[in-house]
């Protein structure tokens, strides 16, 4: 199979910190990477911009290095590679200040291709920037603004940058990127569900016995240590992938692709999840933070020791039982977890189905093992439905537990696009299907605060884990107290 590449209409995308990790390891990556593929239409610009005092000509050996760096070897070719660099321009500018806007203005021009900002900046310099643009008269009325997450850190904080955005520009040219919902396998989530009539008479409590999510990095801090040590694995990954993927599992199905359609249905999902509390978080929560280990073949340090202060509560994994108060889901459990310096770098979805309410055969043919359905995000991106089979041969009936594998690197023969590819692209079409909407970020907030005023209450205290494997021993006692042990095929 082969897939069919839509150009797009010539923009200009100003990309505020520009020389950050973000811009260096994925931005530029996949514009470039979009641009091999013939996306882009003349004249498309690509406008660098941070407190850095560089050049043009230096910005653009600086990117050059990053793509070097950053994209494989055989997917770089000079000439494209020189193309470009020529679509970039980097203007430094302050946005505390406000020095440097002015340049940005006469840069930018009076074009009047579609423009887009992206801020991949800290949370704190959202205001500043918004701002600024307003201020120095950069938005136009067909302007669209990127924020990467987190949005705030609280319902209250995260209401606080949605008004700051929202008095520049309004809800419908917000881009609240989330980079899960932009992989293949979510996406596909979607047409398993509902392009196919096999799945969902079956997609509910009647035949669903429970729902995990994992989303497991086997890496440390890598250099992220202020802001994790402030935020936590429940604000770094559950309030916003985690639940993201959940609301893609649970959902009703739309009315169509349109992006309200598809929101309004993800925002039931978290108004319908059940409150976990102080009264009740001992019973549905984990908290956990790795010690010194083993990973990747080599010794590591635990979290306190890669912290100049050398201590800290901060949580680096968290696994959680979800329930959804709704007629679908009434008595099926989510589980979810996710966690740094795990046993392997994993993002999965497992959907366990109940088991065959009565087994017709003999005990010599082995146990039927109730289906399954696996959607791995990362790596290896697929799907396999796990089914019983007869053994091939003589000899009587012998069961096997198989999957029917559908890997996308096997099954396709193209290359499988990054996420930020497919999500800025989706910005410059105008379509916000694949990001959240403010009234979702906030239901978000609106859970998982008083998870954390419970835990701040003193109701879940943090639990050592060693590097290199599953997670504290409370994890496992979370999910097998009822009867099931977490997926770890890996």
């Amino acid at each position: 199979m082969t897939s069919q590449t839509i150009p797009v209409e010539p923009f200009d995308l100003v990309v505020f910190g520009a020389t950050g990790d973000l811009a260096e390891r994925k931005l530029l990556p996949a514009l470039y990477q979009r641009q091999r593929a013939g996306q882009f239409t003349d004249p498309t610009r690509i406008i660098g911009s941070s407190r850095s005092a560089h050049t043009t000509e230096e910005y653009r050996d600086i990117a050059r290095q990053a793509l070097k760096e950053h994209v494989a070897a055989t997917d770089l070719d000079e000439r494209e590679l020189e193309r470009f660099l020529e679509r970039l321009s980097y203007i430094p500018a302050n946005a505390r200040s406000g020095e440097g806007f002015e340049d940005l203005k006469a840069a930018i021009g009076e074009s009047n291709t579609i423009r887009a900002f992206y801020l991949a900046v800290a949370p704190g310099l959202f205001g500043d920037i918004v701002q600024q643009i307003d201020q120095h008269g950069l938005a136009t009325p067909t302007s669209r603004i990127i924020v990467e997450k987190p949005i705030g850190r609280s319902l209250e904080t995260a209401r606080e940058v949605n008004a700051t955005i929202g008095k520049v520009f309004d809800e419908q040219r917000i881009f609240r990127i989330d980079h899960y919902l932009g992989k293949e396998t979510v996406q596909n989530l979607m047409a398993l569900r509902f392009a196919n009539a096999l799945y969902e008479p079956l997609w509910n409590s009647a035949h669903i016995d429970h729902v995990q999510i994992t989303v497991a990095e086997s890496v440390g801090l890598e250099g992220r240590a202020d802001y994790y040590d402030k935020a936590g694995a429940l604000r770094d990954m559950v309030q916003n992938h985690i639940l993201q993927l959940l609301c893609l599992v649970a959902m009703e199905a739309p009315a169509s692709m349109d992006a309200d359609a598809v929101r309004d249905e993800k925002l039931k999902v978290l108004r319908a999840l059940r409150p976990i509390t102080a009264h009740n978080a001992e019973k549905f929560t984990v908290r956990g933070q790795y010690r010194a280990g083993a990973s990747a073949g080599g010794a590591v340090k635990g979290y306190a020791e890669e912290l100049s202060s050398g201590q800290s509560d901060t949580e680096t994994f968290v696994a959680l039982k979800a329930e959804i108060g709704n007629w679908r889901w009434a008595g099926v459990p989510f589980y979810l977890r996710t966690g740094k310096r795990l046993a392997a770098r994993v993002s999965e979805i497992v959907i366990q189905f109940k088991p065959v309410p009565h087994s017709i055969f003999e005990e010599g043919a082995g146990k039927a093992v109730a289906n399954q359905l696996v959607i791995r995000l990362q790596p290896d991106e697929g799907v396999k439905q796990w089914i019983m089979i007869k053994d091939p041969g003589p000899g009587g009936m012998r069961l096997r537990h198989v999957p029917l594998d559908m890997s996308f690197a096997e099954s396709f023969d193209v290359r499988n696009p990054d996420a930020y590819e497919r999500l800025i692209m989706d910005v410059i079409r105008g379509n916000q299907t694949l990001f959240m909407r403010r009234d979702e970020v906030e239901a978000a907030w609106r859970w998982i605060d008083p998870i954390v005023s419970a835990w701040e209450d003193g109701a879940q205290a943090v639990q050592a884990y060693t590097a290199g494997t599953w997670g504290p021993s409370g994890s496992i006692a979370l999910i097998e107290r009822d009867g099931r042990t977490w997926h770890e095929s890996v």
